[in-house]
């Protein structure tokens, strides 16, 4: 009898001790690259200092490897009646308003245990994580479009500097387009048009601060700014200054030519300054600058660089999380200057101001400057939204056809918005 009980005791114990560690588990889902610079690189592991504070033995990491992926297990395990995850990395694209039923609005949490200088992150990240006026997301990473340009061709065409406003850069493009001594022909600018075209159609667009969607939900297809890109796309395509095959042309083909010099400028993100001088595949290494897309001379009074887009990561926590106050006391650690400074040293695109003035992080980045300007008036490429493939898809077929002629500009951004507007929340 005695054992008997010793024996019950000890089971007792030992499930005491197993669902202790269970409700112990803090789970984290999102991609490799989060938790890279998260745990490790030149500015250290910002994690453990937080498992220090909070008592948590570890932080279970789940990563896949596409927001995809990542969105789909999170919003499948945020419908159930609890999950294990505790904080869920989400890329923008993914906030549609369906968040205010699967998240925790944060508001509260913002209000007893504030993050440290809330307004030092970039209102255009900040703005882009609210529904109804509450925020449901913090802001973790960025990556935000900016101008590069090759210098050699630049000098080989006796042009001096970069362009100051975009109707400069619309004047070098003849310029700049031309054949090589080798053959290669060479266009002055070029942007990717196959795949999600409308986003970086809408970074030449904000040069006069247009939109395919506004943030309010407004179809924007068919106003100034927007028909102004697809009308400047036109003409250069009818002159010859633009790829005939156009639409084949993806981001990854575009990143290829610049590092081959097939193309004098083009928009893609501030990070592939690094990957357009790589010094084994470039072939103009140090020559390809990085700046602001310049703002078109109509609105320079308001922005001083064109309001580019930007896409992020930020964290959230599942309504049905079992630990919501442990899960933002992490979030609230991730976010302080701090810990931004140091994830920005290991790699990360940094959602603070001040992060942009630590002399570390400017000798890391050459084109700090110009990635702080543009983050200080850069908004998202649209809201989120159910239907967005469905838009982005309609703005494919009627600014390919705008472009080549087949359909006059207005027309087609006129039916373009037409049809987007029923796909509207």
């Amino acid at each position: 009898m005695k054992r008997l009980s010793i024996l019950i005791l000890a089971v007792l114990l030992f499930g005491s001790i197993a669902l202790v560690g269970a409700q112990s588990r803090f789970v984290v889902l999102g991609h490799k690259v989060h938790q890279q610079v998260s745990t490790g690189g030149p500015g250290g592991d910002i994690v453990s200092e937080w498992l220090k504070k909070a008592g948590v033995s570890s932080v279970e990491w789940q990563t896949l490897g596409s927001n995809n992926d990542i969105r789909d297990k999170l919003f499948r395990e945020a419908t159930l009646s609890s999950t294990d995850i505790s904080v869920g990395f989400v890329l923008n694209t993914s906030l549609t308003p369906a968040v205010k039923e699967m998240f925790e609005p944060l508001d509260s949490f913002l209000a007893s245990a504030p993050i440290e200088d809330f307004q030092d992150i970039f209102p255009g990240l900040r703005d882009a994580a609210k529904f109804d006026g509450k925020t449901y997301a913090i802001p973790f990473r960025h990556a935000t479009s900016a101008l590069h340009y090759n210098e050699a061709f630049f000098e080989e065409k006796g042009i001096k500097g970069p362009p100051k406003n975009i109707e400069e850069l619309l004047e070098f493009i003849p310029k700049l387009t031309f054949t090589r001594a080798d053959g290669t022909p060479v266009y002055g600018f070029v942007i990717p048009g196959k795949g999600e075209m409308y986003a970086n159609t809408v970074d030449l667009a904000r040069a006069w601060d247009g939109d395919f969607v506004s943030m309010d939900y407004k179809s924007s297809a068919n106003k100034y700014g927007m028909v102004k890109a697809i009308s400047t796309l036109a003409d250069l395509y009818k002159k010859g200054y633009y790829p005939k095959a156009f639409t084949s042309i993806a981001n990854n083909d575009l990143n290829t030519w610049m590092q081959q010099g097939r193309v004098a400028m083009t928009i893609s993100s501030t990070g592939r300054n690094t990957f357009y001088n790589d010094p084994k595949q470039s072939l103009y290494p140090g020559k390809i600058k990085t700046i602001p897309i310049p703002a078109s001379k109509e609105i320079q009074s308001k922005y001083p660089v064109a309001p580019a887009k930007t896409e992020f990561w930020c964290m959230v926590i599942p309504k049905n999380a079992k630990n919501k106050a442990q899960a933002w006391d992490f979030i609230r650690s991730l976010s302080t200057k701090d810990a931004t400074l140091k994830a920005a040293l290991n790699g990360n695109g940094p959602v603070r101001a001040s992060t942009y003035n630590d002399a570390s992080f400017q000798k890391m980045v050459p084109y700090w400057k110009a990635e702080k300007d543009i983050l200080d008036v850069a908004r998202v490429a649209m809201p989120a939204f159910d239907n967005a493939t469905q838009a982005a898809d309609l703005f494919n077929e009627y600014a390919q056809a705008a472009i080549i002629g087949n359909m006059k500009v207005q027309d087609a951004m006129d039916r373009l918005a037409e049809e987007v507007e029923r796909l509207l929340p």
